[in-house]
């Protein structure tokens, strides 16, 4: 019988949703030891039916050595200090979106994760949904040819009452707005994609449809990896909210990412599509989405302990998509 990996799972808010509907899936493979929570009632552990600690401190988790890993889903705010606390007890860390506040202290979060010789994994699920992975299949085999330019947009929704709420959308809590907090999944993808050398333009700005302190909308001009150019838009004034999208041009056909839908047409060849009827969280209910990418990030973050190596979403590659939002954030502020 196959020895279950003990987890904890740390933040039991919205975005730990998906984490515990991964968790029941893969009971059979993760023994889930502790959920950490402020108000450690039974009726936050939903839907994981298995037996399960509800506690209040950090400190069950890392003193007991039966835990291997941690799933910290916590603001952006907390997540240096956790990890920091983490690694020193011997634990990996699978990181829930963003690294930290801004990049300095996301980097020194990447540095203690490899001081440490421990795995940071980060949940950027978007990379394993099946579309985004027969996309890059795609691109990797050269069946696209040379990329001749690509588009990203995440025309997403988001209400006053969210922003509302203590932190969204701020600094000090969410380290940013839209970039950050909504488009860094499908920056994240499309940097994996096309690859992103450098920002030429960009505007940043908080439009009239919400009251908050960092930016609801981000246009730019991009140079891509191969020096082709790219375009990007992201934002969360876009009632009612719809897919984000990924375009891209190559020398053998185009391809379009649509949420989790793909659509690819070849100058010679039948076209390809892969179908998604799930949503994507683009509305006003931001968890309308399958968690079967959270259950397959899962998986290969607990491979990639098993066999020793790096988790395909790690620290030090997500690294790169916080530069690329430091330098639109930077070059958006130098157009003001």
């Amino acid at each position: 019988m196959t020895t279950r990996m003990g987890m904890a799972l740390v933040g039991l808010g919205a975005a730990a949703l998906p984490h515990l509907r991964s968790l029941q899936d893969l009971s059979d493979r993760i023994d889930l030891r502790y959920a950490v929570t402020r108000q450690p009632h039974a009726d936050r552990i939903r839907p994981y039916n298995g037996p399960v600690q509800l506690v209040d401190s950090l400190d069950h988790v890392l003193q007991d050595p039966l835990v291997q890993a941690v799933i910290v889903a916590t603001p952006p705010s907390t997540h240096l200090d956790i990890c920091q606390r983490c690694f020193a007890a011997g634990k990996h860390v699978l990181l829930e979106k963003p690294l930290e506040l801004n990049l300095d202290r996301s980097a020194k979060l990447v540095e203690l994760a490899s001081v440490s010789g421990l795995n940071l994994g980060v949940v950027l699920q978007h990379r394993f949904r099946e579309a985004a992975v027969t996309l890059q299949k795609l691109l990797d085999e050269g069946r696209m040819g040379e990329v001749q330019g690509a588009s990203v947009r995440v025309p997403w929704w988001r209400s006053q009452a969210y922003y509302n709420e203590p932190g969204r959308g701020t600094l000090a809590r969410d380290g940013g707005g839209v970039l950050l907090t909504q488009a860094i999944h499908t920056l994240d993808l499309f940097r994996a994609l096309v690859g992103v050398q450098s920002v030429k333009a960009a505007v940043v700005r908080q439009t009239q449809l919400h009251q908050m302190e960092t930016e609801d909308h981000v246009s730019a001009l991009l140079v891509l990896g191969n020096g082709a150019p790219g375009d990007l838009m992201a934002t969360t004034a876009m009632y009612p909210g719809f897919p984000e999208t990924i375009d891209i041009i190559g020398t053998l056909g185009s391809a379009r990412l649509s949420g989790a839908s793909l659509q690819v047409h070849f100058l010679e060849g039948e076209p390809l599509t892969v179908t998604s009827e799930g949503g994507t969280g683009s509305g006003a209910n931001m968890m309308d989405f399958s968690h079967e990418p959270h259950r397959d990030l899962l998986t290969d973050f607990m491979d990639s302990i098993t066999q020793k190596r790096a988790p395909r979403v790690n620290g030090a590659d997500t690294l790169k998509t916080h530069v690329l939002i430091d330098e639109l954030l930077r070059m958006g502020a130098s157009t003001h």
